[in-house]
């Protein structure tokens, strides 16, 4: 595990990093990828979250000094290794005995590869009713977020849909933009957005919804721990020594738990495929925020999630993640055992076909893509036409670039291939890169644009921006 729970990459310098058989010049995921590798490689049935090595001595004295599952320790891992994952609501498993990390955030969440053991190991942990009147399931998909993942939809969006349609019980996907919902239900969060911020999309609400999310951690880490710290002096590794250093220095700010709606909110479990190990930590700034923003929502909001695992990309191990009610735990491990074998069944259906375009670019859809707070919804057809009457035209593909941010970054290249020295498309390219948290990428598109055009003030706020960001 990593150090004091405090990490995503699952490396310790102290006992030694546990190698992926599978994948061994990758990160396993943390903090708990040791767990998840024991299950992986079979030695067990399922695993709690992790245990550090250093605990086992108070554990045969009958101490529980179990370090648990806070920001993304079960997710992350049961994605990168393909297993299942579950991170139960918040204070549904009594948390007496455990080392804190931080206690608003901490919960207890195991690993399976089997849906029947996550299901059997849930109903012993939760003390849950065998038996209970069956519900409908309506499923909802954050668009917005699926935009962030490196996967194509067919292999994710897709395989959901197709495997509910199967089902007896399940409504009719809904589709919103998460982002703009969390942002218009929660207005506290505007605290912790900067304010140079701009985006797109509702993405900025994630990071700022990250933000609260790690200013609590750090909060209540230096309040459980800072006493230790401050008189034991332990050796640390550079980024846990970094978390500590970070927490220590951190007060407290008014944060608020955040719910939503019954139901089963969709997302991608993580955006990116394990990094490569020994990364330079600049060059993976962009890796944590695309997978705080995605984490940030069941640990902030106290809701349970399961991450499901959907075969492969590109040799890597892919997934989704199922997110219900705060309490709905019962619901939603019923709900994984109820569509587990359908969704697998999608998986191989997938994997055997070619791609195709996109099952929900739809104009209701993209009513909820606006820019500066218009709908363009008939704009987006009449620039369809125009493309089709005409598709060597770059303003065309630009002006729909505005018009549906869902396609933005693919009509804008299009824009750019047709005429390489069109600043607009690689302004809004940036813009639509930068939403996506790729600022590097994003980056680059702003540089060019002021290689163009050396007194743009749009591409000039735009760099130093990103720069900031990047930073």
């Amino acid at each position: 595990m990593d150090e004091l729970a405090f990490g995503m990459i699952g490396e310790n310098i102290h006992h030694g990093t546990p190698v992926n058989p599978q994948m061994p010049s990758h990160i396993l995921g943390g903090s708990s990828g040791g767990s998840a590798i024991v299950v992986v490689a079979k030695l067990v049935d399922f695993a709690l979250d992790e245990i550090s090595r250093e605990k086992i001595s108070l554990i045969s004295h009958g101490m529980n000094s179990f370090m648990i599952n806070t920001i993304g320790c079960v997710r992350i891992p049961a994605s990168f290794r393909g297993i299942i994952g579950y991170r139960q609501s918040h204070g549904a498993v009594s948390t007496i005995g455990v080392l804190p990390n931080s206690q608003s955030l901490d919960t207890i969440g195991w690993f399976a590869r089997d849906p029947s053991i996550l299901h059997r190991v849930g109903h012993i942990l939760l003390q849950l009713n065998t038996v209970e009147p069956r519900r409908p399931r309506r499923l909802v998909f954050a668009d917005d977020l699926f935009e962030l993942s490196q996967v194509p939809k067919h292999k994710s969006l897709y395989v959901v849909s197709k495997a509910a349609e199967k089902m007896y019980g399940y409504q009719p996907p809904k589709h919103i933009n998460f982002g703009q919902h969390i942002a218009s239900n929660v207005p506290s969060l505007k605290d912790f957005c900067e304010q140079s911020t701009n985006l797109q999309n509702g993405i900025s609400t994630f990071e700022a919804l990250s933000s609260a999310m790690l200013s609590l951690q750090r909060c209540e880490f230096k309040t459980n721990h800072e006493e230790w710290v401050k008189s034991v002096k332990p050796r640390l590794g550079p980024q846990a020594a970094n978390c500590v250093h970070t927490a220590a220095n951190t007060s407290l700010e008014n944060i608020k738990t955040l719910y939503k709606d019954d139901g089963i909110l969709i997302i991608p479990t993580i955006a990116d495929p394990p990094l490569p190990t020994n990364l330079k930590k600049c060059s993976s700034a962009e890796f944590f925020d695309r997978a705080l923003a995605l984490i940030s929502i069941s640990s902030m909001s106290g809701c349970c999630q399961v991450s499901i695992p959907l075969g492969k990309h590109e040799g890597c191990a892919i997934s989704v993640s199922f997110i219900s009610y705060h309490g709905g735990d019962k619901f939603l491990l019923d709900s994984v055992l109820d569509m587990y074998s359908s969704l697998q069944e999608q998986v191989t259906v997938a994997s055997s076909s070619l791609p195709f375009a996109d099952t929900n670019g739809n104009l209701d859809t993209s009513e909820l893509l606006k820019e500066k707070g218009r709908r363009w919804n008939k704009a987006v057809t009449y620039y369809i036409e125009a493309i089709k009457l005409n598709g060597t035209n770059a303003t065309y593909y630009c002006n729909h670039a505005a018009a549906y941010f869902s396609t933005s970054e693919e009509d804008c290249t299009e824009a750019i291939l047709l005429d390489k020295k069109y600043v607009k498309a690689y302004l809004r390219r940036g813009t639509a890169r930068e939403s996506l948290i790729r600022y590097k990428e994003a980056l680059q598109d702003f540089k060019r644009a002021l290689v163009l055009e050396p007194q743009n003030k749009d591409a000039s706020l735009a760099e130093n921006r990103v720069r900031k960001l990047l930073s």
